[in-house]
This record gives C-alpha cells, structure tokens and sequence, in this order.
C-alpha cells in the first residue's frame, strides 16, 4: 500500500481526489485541509508521498513545504494554477524540494479531475518512488559573484565563438537539477546550449526568466527562430517541440508543433535527431538527466556512435533514473557522473574539442 496525504483547501477537491486514488486499490489516504495540518499529519500519519496545493488559508504550500522538509523529508506533488503566478510559485517548490508538479487546468473540480486525474496517479506513484533534493541549509538559491554583464546577444567582451552545441534532455526533477548545473557555467561557455525540459507551455517562458536570474549564461525560451549564440541557453517552449535549423551555414533552432510521433514535448529524441541533421556528431553534446521514461535515448545513442560524446546523470543523483538509464542500457553514454559534476565536465569537453 502507497500511504498518501491529500493537502487542498477545498473540502469537494480533497474528496473528489480521495475517490480517484481510492478506486485504484492500493494507496491508503490521509487528508488535510491547510498547511498546519499538513505537517501534523507527515508527522503523525507519516505517508509515503503527499499531493500539495498552493494557496491555502493559515499555512500556504511553499511554508508548509519548508517545514516538512526540515522535520521529514517526503516526496511531494505541488498542484498548481496554469499561470505565471501558479509557476514561479511551483519552481519554488522544486528548488525547496518538492519532487514533481501537475498544472491544474481551469474550470470546474469534476471537469478538471477528468482531466488530469490519470496524470496525477502517473505522478504520485512515480513520486512515491523517487529521491528528493533539498535545498541547501539556509539558502533557497543558488548563490555565485556577481555575473559579467550580459549583452543583448549574451556575449561578454572576451567571449569567442565555439562551433560545438550541447543538448539537455530533462524530465521530472528537472528544473531543480537544472538549477544546480547551469549556475555553475561562466558567461564566456563558448557553446549554445540547447534545453528540452518537459514542461506545460505557461511554465516555460517564467522558468527561462527565473534561470537566467541565477545564471552568468543568458537564458531565453525558444519560442521563434533564433540563430544560436554562444554563453545563451535556449529553453525549449512548452506545448511544442524544439528543433535544430541551418542557414547560410548557421546553426539556429525554432519551436514547431508538437509532433504526435513522439510521447513526450518539448520531444527530447526530435531535438537529438534534428541536431545530427545540421551538425556533424563530434560537435554535439548530449546530456541527459533525471526523467521517467525513454525520451532520447536513441537519438543520444546515436549521437556517441557517431563520434559524439554524451552524459548520463547517475542513479546517485538522479530524482526518477528513467531516461538517464535509457541512455546507457542502449550504450549511449560516454560518461555517468552525478548532477554536480556535469557543469564542470561540460567545461573541460569545450575547453577539449574532438
């Protein structure tokens, strides 16, 4: 049995989310309608996972997150609004160690349940299996010199031009993993660096904005023809795909309708092929981090027998070890390294060129 603790504010959604989880016969449930009583019952009831809204009267979500965190650790569900708001909200909540998130659409609680209600049993149950990171003692972001400042292109005086690229394929947990790696890279990386992070369309433009606030690199969401510039990492938009594009010998990359060929968007295997298409493969780096499922695995495979070279995040680090185990069951990765180790990695390959 998964022991589940429901936190909502809503006295039909909290009843409405125990009939859900109820029907599928194996998950025990405990509710709670606030954030005090939140962390009373992870104490007293001590579950397996928790579901977690946002906005609630007398503790909010973000608090009571905190507090759980501190007194104990659980794997956490935030539940929040399709908004800018609702997300800059849920990247908190990641960075302080909550383990997934689900957007709640708009409308009614019955017509919303219908909605994402297979969703967030897929997410509860994953979430019930995986690791949590906590925010570091005292801090909830990442604290680094002052950056150079960034030009409009994202270019710092000294920056030459490399002619490699480097691709992040990313799932769940990804956005505080990412928060760990990205930080750490100089303004002067001399690869673009390409993220296909997946994640609803209303998420993606706030999480490129909150990173390129931690970040020395620029951080831009790809959501129109670009050409690629080095020291600049390109978020792929939700609700599309991104894509590898060449013109008058440049490299570019732009957002195109989701493909239904592929499970899962922004499609990190598209991304991986698409970059073969217009790059030779020893000037690519796939990197592959925490994620359910087999997202690029084939295209990153692909990308090291052809001479590129690739990263696997390790069982050690990785929240859900889906994809990056994907990659090296098919051989596809050159090395397996922990999530604190890429950025450096990353350094030395540029600085090492094939």
């Amino acid at each position: 049995m998964i022991k589940l603790l429901i936190v909502d504010d809503s006295a039909l959604m909290r009843r409405q989310l125990a009939k859900l989880f109820e029907s599928e016969g194996d998950f025990q449930i405990s509710l709670a309608r606030n954030g005090a009583e939140a962390v009373r019952e992870n104490l007293e009831f001590e579950p397996d996972v928790l579901t977690l809204d946002i906005n609630m009267p007398e503790m909010d979500g973000l608090t009571a997150l905190a507090e759980i965190m501190a007194s104990r650790p659980v794997p956490v569900v935030m539940v929040s609004s399709l908004t800018e708001r609702g997300a800059l909200a849920t990247f908190e909540a990641l960075a302080l160690g909550a383990v997934d998130y689900l957007a709640k659409p708009d409308g009614t609680i019955s017509l919303s349940l219908q909605e994402i209600g297979g969703e967030l049993i897929r997410k509860v149950r994953q979430a019930a299996r995986s690791k949590i990171k906590r925010a570091p003692s005292g801090a909830r972001k990442f604290e680094r010199p002052a950056p150079a400042p960034k030009t409009a292109s994202g270019r710092t005086p000294r920056q030459a031009v490399g002619d490699g690229l480097v691709l992040v394929g990313v799932s769940t947990g990804g956005p505080r993993t990412l928060e760990d790696i990205l930080p750490k890279l100089p303004a002067d990386y001399p690869w673009p660096i390409l993220v296909a992070q997946h994640m609803p369309a209303t998420f993606t433009l706030p999480f490129a904005n909150r990173m390129n606030d931690m970040c020395e690199l620029r951080v831009v969401e790809a959501s129109k023809p670009m050409m690629l510039e080095p020291g600049t990492v390109y978020i792929g938009k939700g609700g599309a795909d991104m894509v590898v594009t060449s013109r008058s010998g440049q490299l570019g990359v732009m957002a195109r309708p989701e493909n239904n060929q592929f499970l899962w968007h922004p499609s990190v295997e598209l991304l991986g092929r698409s970059a073969l298409e217009h790059c030779p493969a020893n000037k690519i780096i796939g990197v592959m981090l925490t994620g359910m499922g087999h997202d690029g695995a084939d295209a990153f495979a692909n990308i090291k027998k052809q001479g590129g070279r690739t990263i696997a995040e390790s069982q050690e680090s990785a929240v859900v070890f889906g994809m990056p185990c994907e990659l090296i069951e098919r051989a596809g990765a050159t090395v397996v390294i922990t999530a604190d180790k890429v950025a450096a990695q990353l350094i030395a390959w540029s600085e090492r060129p094939l």
